[in-house]
């Protein structure tokens, strides 16, 4: 008889974020939202 036996180890780590990053991280969703407000007005408009 054999037996199989495997382990695994999972570690979940926050990653820091710098300064730049959560700049850049920012503008890219005031982008999106404004870009998503434009096609609605759009689309509202037809």
């Amino acid at each position: 008889m054999t037996l199989n036996i495997f382990f695994f180890s999972i570690t979940f780590k926050k990653r820091e974020v710098s300064l730049q990053e959560a700049v850049r991280q920012e503008m890219v969703e005031n982008l999106y939202e404004q870009n998503k407000d434009r096609q609605i007005s759009m689309h509202r408009f037809m």
